[in-house]
């Protein structure tokens, strides 16, 4: 079993950067792609960004691509979302999730984490 736990949101002023953090637990993380998503309140979740856990390869979303940087912490098993130059536009809540690499479906999901921009 996979667990993840968000963490690093808050209330912040357009312009500026956040880092979160994915805590993950669980075996054979190696087999693993791990992806941040987020909601808007009425929404449904959206991509962001994905890493695969074995090579460090990533995928972002168009709207994030040269903001937003995904990495991952193999002594620390923790993922991160750099995002910089926050927008009003990215206030959501923030989810990491976690799929098997050879599937398409993420199986996995943490609590969420808000972040909410101000402009």
């Amino acid at each position: 079993q996979v667990q993840l736990v968000e963490s690093g949101g808050g209330l912040v002023q357009a312009g500026i950067s956040l880092r979160l953090s994915c805590a993950v637990s669980g075996r054979t993380l190696s087999a693993y792609d791990m992806g941040w998503f987020r909601q808007r309140p009425g929404k449904e979740h959206m991509f962001v960004a994905r890493i695969r856990w074995s090579d460090g390869s990533t995928y972002y979303a168009d709207s994030v691509k040269d903001r937003f940087t995904i990495s991952r912490d193999n002594a620390e098993n923790t993922v991160y979302l750099q995002m910089n130059s926050l927008k009003s536009d990215d206030t959501a809540v923030y989810y990491c999730a976690a799929k098997i690499r050879s599937t398409s479906a993420y199986n996995y999901w943490g609590q969420g984490t808000q972040v909410t921009v101000s402009s």
